[in-house]
């Protein structure tokens, strides 16, 4: 990072202001892109499934080892990568990811068209699961590095005003890769291309995205932007240096990434984090398992189409807890608080009447869980991160967001992922009942995790001037 000199304080705010807030459309349209890229090129590979296993010969077991795989490697990367981008630079992180998912598409698409399975089954699931291990870790820079961006250039006080709004926006980059994936392999089929076509064109989007990102500025003190973080740091500068000793000195570096176990020690990450794995394993439940409960009362086309509300309801989420928690001065926890506890009273209601329900009031339902969900695990991961990486003991100094929003979302996926080996054991010896009370306790833990911030920002202590909760809520 370019160290900053007298010339570029003395410039005035508004001047810095004005440069910073016009790259700020320009790095939200990157990062959108990049993670979109990232579900984009993800989702393809399940919408073609089918095709793997009927045309290509894949297995059942190597398509669920590929997703077992991919989910470990994507776990332990976004903990990785979230401290890759505070130490290295995040643009070239977020564009090794990039070319590396779009490379290990292509190599699909090489297995596919020489047909390793068909030469030699062992020698081809090994390749496959080899590649799928890389896809995991190429695929998580998304998340914990362009978050850290967005972190960079909207870091002005109007910005962190309505930060949750910002970052609710950002975060439908998943759910836009999603559908487009999804379309994108209507229209290959529908056109009458071979179905790897659909894993070709994310593969080359991806490697186009990558060459766009690495012209994306990073932060903006790479181009001489004085921001408040930087102003921050310079005051705790010198600061320091009235504090030395004759013939000492203290060179500005920048500030310096943060280590795991500092990220661990800021107030309220360690809970975010286990409280996050609560609430995305609720999230992966309901997502996996959805069709499958629905399949037993209704035919396979309904029971998808009805199962397909909880997804559109999740879109939305994150747009409307951000603007909430916004218009209540970045109380999030208490936005997330409500939410959660609403999911838990639908969440019962559905373990009672979901069988007997008609499909309207279940398309409804399952829309509004989407939403109660969706929204408190979007924000979690960008807007409560930003928070949480502000605080005063590391703004200014430290790097961190990278490794926090890193370290939440690691951690979730891991917790989520142990999290779903219980569903299939539950509902096979007590029933479907038993997952819904899983859930529901589930979804209480998250929450009781997060009561000691709801507290706070409900009754805030009296020497808070309600300034410093709107602008780092922790």
């Amino acid at each position: 990072m370019a160290s900053e000199t007298t010339s570029l304080v003395s410039k005035s705010e508004d001047e810095h202001l004005k440069r910073l807030k016009a790259y700020q459309w320009w790095a939200f349209f990157v990062t959108f892109g990049g993670y979109f890229m990232a579900h984009f090129s993800r989702k393809c590979y399940s919408t073609v499934k089918q095709q793997l296993q009927d045309e290509a010969g894949y297995s059942s077991l190597i398509l669920s080892a590929m997703d077992t795989t991919f989910m470990a490697t994507y776990a332990v990367g976004n903990i990785v990568s979230g401290k890759l981008g505070d130490t290295l630079n995040p643009t070239t992180v977020l564009a090794i990811g990039l070319f590396g998912s779009g490379t290990c598409l292509f190599l699909i698409n090489v297995s596919l068209w020489f047909d390793f399975v068909g030469f030699s089954e062992q020698l081809g699931n090994f390749f496959i699961l080899a590649v799928y291990f890389m896809f995991g870790f190429f695929q998580s820079t998304g998340g914990p590095v362009g978050t850290a961006v967005m972190g960079n250039w909207f870091c002005d006080k109007n910005s962190v005003k309505n930060r949750g709004l910002i970052f609710g926006l950002w975060t439908c980059h998943q759910y836009c890769g999603d559908i487009t994936a999804a379309l994108c392999t209507a229209w290959v089929l529908g056109m009458g291309l071979t179905y790897w076509w659909a894993l070709l064109i994310p593969a080359l989007t991806n490697l186009g995205w990558g060459f766009l990102t690495m012209r994306l500025v990073a932060d903006p003190a790479d181009v001489g932007i004085i921001t408040d973080e930087v102003r921050i740091r310079m005051v705790k500068l010198e600061t320091a240096r009235a504090n030395l000793k004759e013939g000492e000195t203290i060179e500005d570096e920048g500030p310096t990434p943060i280590s795991y176990s500092a990220a661990i020690r800021i107030p309220m990450v360690a809970q975010y984090a286990v409280a996050f794995g609560f609430f995305k394993l609720t999230n992966y439940v309901l997502f996996f398992w959805l069709p499958y409960f629905l399949g037993k009362n209704f035919d396979p086309v309904t029971a998808n189409l009805i199962a397909a509300c909880y997804s559109v309801g999740m879109m939305p989420g994150g747009i409307i807890v951000g603007f909430v928690s916004d218009m209540f001065g970045g109380r999030r926890a208490s936005v997330i608080g409500v939410f959660m506890t609403c999911l838990i009273i639908f969440l019962s209601v559905f373990a009672v009447c979901s069988e007997t329900l008609h499909p309207v009031a279940l398309l409804v339902m399952l829309c509004i869980m989407g939403i109660l969900v969706g929204g408190p695990n979007n924000i979690i991961t960008s807007a409560v991160a930003a928070d949480l990486a502000s605080h005063p003991s590391v703004r200014g100094s430290n790097k961190s967001l990278g490794t926090v929003t890193g370290l939440i979302n690691g951690t979730g996926s891991i917790t989520a992922s142990i999290g779903l080996l219980a569903v299939g054991p539950l509902q096979e010896t007590f029933g479907w009942g038993s997952v819904w009370v899983f859930l529901i306790g589930c979804t209480a833990c998250g929450t009781l995790l997060m009561t000691p911030k709801i507290y706070d920002e409900l009754f805030p202590k009296a020497e808070d001037d309600g300034t410093e909760m709107e602008s780092t809520n922790v």
